[in-house]
């Protein structure tokens, strides 16, 4: 009788992906991201494993959004203090810090647990063209 294939950290082969944000839509990329991220297109793949690879993600200020969420999607942050909330519009985000909207994007895209913790942690988001992970030679992967 055969045995069900589980992977382990021991077993588990991670390479290094950069896609270009450059026009992309914000939620398909996070979407992409997010399964490369956690592994879901290898056939190793295990739900309680993190058996992801690396993404590098550049262009974060070139993304692309639909109808009027520039305006109208919003990001709340608490000092939890009486009046402490803070609302911020993407379009605030966009022109400070495009990598947090790509970020938080991917994240809640995430098992919101451990897993989803190591599975962030492999994730590197840039604005520009330039990145550090030059040394790993990242694989170009193409957004549908």
């Amino acid at each position: 009788m055969k045995t069900t294939y589980m992977a382990n950290n021991q077993n588990v082969e991670r390479k290094w992906y950069l896609i270009d944000a450059t026009g992309k839509t914000l939620g398909r990329l996070a979407t992409e991201v997010a399964n490369l991220l956690r592994g879901k297109g290898k056939p190793i793949f295990t739900p309680h494993v993190d058996c992801g690879d690396y993404v590098i993600v550049i262009n974060a200020e070139k993304i692309h959004v639909t109808g009027k969420k520039l305006t109208d999607k919003v990001y709340y942050n608490h000092s939890q203090y009486p009046g402490g909330l803070r609302v911020t519009t993407l379009e605030t985000v966009l022109e400070r810090t495009p990598c947090k909207a790509v970020e938080h994007a991917v994240k809640g895209m995430l098992p919101h647990n451990k897993l989803g913790s190591a599975c962030y942690r492999k994730l590197y988001v840039y604005a520009g063209e330039d990145y550090k992970q030059v040394a790993q030679k990242p694989e170009v992967y193409e957004v549908k």
